[in-house]
């Protein structure tokens, strides 16, 4: 131990054990590290604040810890790493003053259920950023013993291992956004938290002293990034071997530490909740070994912004702004809505009714820009079908896994019918409960009353022979994803539960509060056709607006050149434009509404708009973004509708289950004759989508911070009867809570 932190700890000690004036005011403590209640690995960064100075004693559990904490500048409050914390309730105390802290295991759980089992540990496939293995996992929760790496960035732009001796003549600089001058070298923790393998990334000079929370990195400006990964098929049952990527020069460059975790991949985890409870983890251990960053900015693309956008709505304060790309709300409504009617449209178009429709009609009832979206987007409803099956087209099929180990033991009607059944669902059931007669999740998923095609129709683009028999004879997905001839309906819990408690994107949780950048390239003209399209950013900002009466902190940009270097310098703006907003804001000490003060925040050259990239120099048009208004933008770069939005369904895309109405005349622009009418009538024999009412199912959102997990050491359903009692009057939440399987605490 160095001889001037050893003096630091005895000087502390001192200090604490002074008594406090009877008369003073008791301290305040605070647990920096995580919310004081979800606690893991038996220690937490807390800070002690006494108004009246001097010192106090501090005890956990009724032993004296004051050794743990040293003081901070001032006099005025103590930081210290408090370890030795039990499994379950622990008491803290300082001077007249006690908070009680519940601590889980660093394997977890803590919000999200139990662990979801059979899971692979992928741990001696994980290559950490000097390209050694990880090796063999310690236990069957896939642990590795925590390890620190160094690597530098050399002047040819490479990053190489760091060794200990004489210093590398191709060493690079670099001067952070605080104007430090430091080495590029990165020190990178790599450990295990909730059975995903993390890393974390920050410039440090190995010729300095270890960083702590005492002991800050000259090379770090204080601001921490949290990268993710995309993907879902496949995204269950396995550790995972990458994160979202640490090692990003850009971002190190200007002095961010960035840390992120396997299961942050959503290709490893498609499941938000699971991804959520990561990200509160793996932000924890980052505190706990360098400190408490000023702000916190989640980034990621396609499964990295349902990550992003659903932990910043649903678990507030874990990320204080988002920079999102390809990005989606949320990957149980408007993706999965889009993908399962793209499956069920090019089924019917290409073995239904193989030669009804022209390839420009098909694309019409699809709303797609290129047909090709169609069968590329019927493929990715392989994340909805547990079924695998040989010789099936990729469009049709399903049981997705990307673990070798994994493929027998996966499900199949007839030969494995209690295998695996690799589907979002089912990675999710905690959530959105389990049938009790089949023992399968349980889907938020609805077909019923939609009328596909209804605006290509009203358009003159499809004959009413061609509209009435797609919705005649278009079938729905039966429990294993199999075509079947009534459509889907979904059940009522895991629609409620969806909707109330985040599954499906609200918007006006966290995200009200949240400054968010939405930048994307330009897929939506993409020649073999592209999930990500533009559309899907839109339907974001309509919930947003819907649930807080405007979207003002919610930026769009498309176009750029995303990346760090001057000829390609886009991200980096964007990156440097979110550091002032949320500097800007920390400095607002007013009172008010805090939504308010996001916005007043956000820097005045922060706008929505496009890059026309059709001549040299290109040029920067400030444009609000609509999805179909006028403007240079949406001529460069028009938006697309889903299915959904052909059937009528609003932008916001949010509904799982439309209210229905009685079939009527007067909502089609062309006359039907009384046998076509009669036959619509009994394609829709309890009516049709009503798109102007909410959807069935919805209910009131139940607010954040909700957990899916028994507070420890008492059973599931002793704390759910102490919750049905306690909200008694809130029949919505008692409704969620009278369902075991899938019991909801508001911690």
């Amino acid at each position: 131990m160095h001889t001037r932190t050893r003096n630091l700890i005895v000087v502390a000690t001192l200090a604490l054990l002074v008594a406090c004036s009877p008369d003073g005011p008791a301290p305040k403590i605070e647990v920096l590290s995580a919310k004081a209640h979800l606690v893991s690995g038996y220690d937490a960064l807390v800070r002690i604040t006494s108004e009246s100075g001097g010192g106090v004693a501090v005890e956990l559990n009724g032993k004296d810890i004051s050794e743990m904490f040293r003081e901070e500048s001032g006099g005025m409050s103590w930081l210290g790493l408090v370890y030795g914390l039990r499994d379950g309730r622990n008491m803290l105390t300082a001077g007249g003053t006690a908070i009680e802290i519940t601590n889980y295991p660093i394997t977890g759980p803590m919000i999200s259920g139990p662990h979801e089992q059979p899971f692979v540990c992928q741990t001696e496939e994980f290559a950490t950023v000097t390209g050694e293995m990880l090796g063999a996992p310690l236990d069957e929760n896939c642990s590795i013993e925590t390890r620190i790496d160094y690597v530098y960035l050399s002047t040819s732009g490479r990053f190489k291992p760091w060794s200990d001796g004489s210093r590398p003549v191709d060493l690079a600089e670099t001067t952070t956004s605080t104007g430090q001058t430091v080495p590029f070298i990165v020190r990178v923790q790599t450990g295990t938290v909730n059975r995903a393998v993390y890393e974390s990334a920050v410039l440090h000079d190995p010729a300095e002293p270890p960083p702590d929370p005492w002991t800050r990195s000259a090379g770090w400006n204080g601001k921490l990034i949290y990268t993710h990964g995309g993907g879902c098929q496949g995204g269950w049952h396995h550790q995972g071997d990458r994160t979202g990527g640490v090692l990003r020069e850009g971002l190190l460059k200007e002095g961010y530490a960035i840390t992120s975790a396997s299961l942050n991949v959503f290709g490893v985890n498609c499941n938000d909740l699971l991804a959520s409870e990561t990200h509160m983890m793996v932000k924890e251990r980052f505190i706990e070994s360098h400190g408490e960053p000023l702000f916190t900015i989640a980034t990621g693309g396609s499964g990295g912004s349902y990550q992003s956008h659903q932990t910043a709505d649903n678990y507030p304060g874990i990320f204080d702004g988002i920079i999102v790309t390809a990005s989606f709300p949320d990957v149980t409504s408007a993706t999965i809505f889009t993908v399962a009617d793209a499956r069920l449209l090019h089924f019917y178009f290409s073995e239904t009714a193989p030669s009804l429709f022209t390839k420009d009609q098909q694309r019409a009832v699809s709303g797609f820009s290129m047909w090709e979206n169609l069968p590329r987007l019927s493929g990715s409803a392989a994340r909805i079908d547990p079924v695998f099956e040989k010789d099936v087209p990729a469009s049709e099929q399903g049981g997705a896994v990307k673990v070798e180990l994994l493929e027998p033991l996966r499900y199949h009607p007839t030969t494995n019918p209690s295998g695996l059944r690799p589907t979002v669902y089912e990675h999710t059931k905690k959530a959105y409960g389990i049938d009790p007669a089949t023992g399968f999740a349980l889907r938020p998923l609805d077909n019923v009353g939609v009328e596909y095609g209804l605006a290509a129709f009203n358009a003159g683009t499809i004959t009413a022979a061609q509209f009435l028999d797609l919705n005649e004879r278009v079938s729905g997905l039966d429990v294993d994803g199999q075509h079947s001839l009534e459509r889907h309906a979904a059940d009522p819990a895991a629609a409620k539960v969806a909707r109330q408690t985040g599954r499906i994107l609200y918007g006006g949780g966290g995200l009200r509060t949240t400054p968010v950048i939405d930048y994307r390239t330009y897929t939506d003209d993409r020649e073999q056709g592209d999930i990500h399209m533009k559309v899907h950013q839109y339907s974001t900002r309509a919930r947003m607006i819907a649930a807080n009466g405007h979207a003002d902190n919610h930026v769009m940009v498309v176009g750029g050149k995303w990346r760090f270097t001057d000829d390609e310098p886009d991200l980096r703006t964007l990156f440097r434009q979110m550091d002032n907003w949320l500097t800007r804001l920390s400095h607002d000490t007013s009172e008010g509404d805090s939504a308010a003060r996001v916005v007043n925040a956000k820097p005045a050259d922060l706008v929505d708009g496009c890059w026309d990239n059709r001549e040299e120099p290109r040029k920067w048009i400030a444009e609000k973004q609509t999805f179909d208004g006028p403007g240079v933008c949406n001529e460069l770069y028009p938006a697309y509708p889903t299915p959904r939005h052909v059937a009528g369904a609003p932008l916001a895309n949010e509904i799982v289950k439309c209210q229905l109405k009685p079939v009527a005349r007067d909502d089609y622009n062309v006359a039907l004759s009384d046998s076509q009418f009669g036959r619509l009538q009994k394609a829709f024999p309890d009516g049709v989508c009503d798109w102007t009412e909410p959807g069935v199912h919805t209910g009131e959102h139940q607010g954040v911070w909700l957990s899916f997990w028994a507070v420890r050491g008492e059973s599931s359903r002793t704390v759910a009867n102490k919750f049905v009692a306690m909200f008694a009057g809130f029949s919505p939440l008692v409704d969620i809570l009278r369902v075991p399987d899938h019991f909801v605490s508001v911690l």
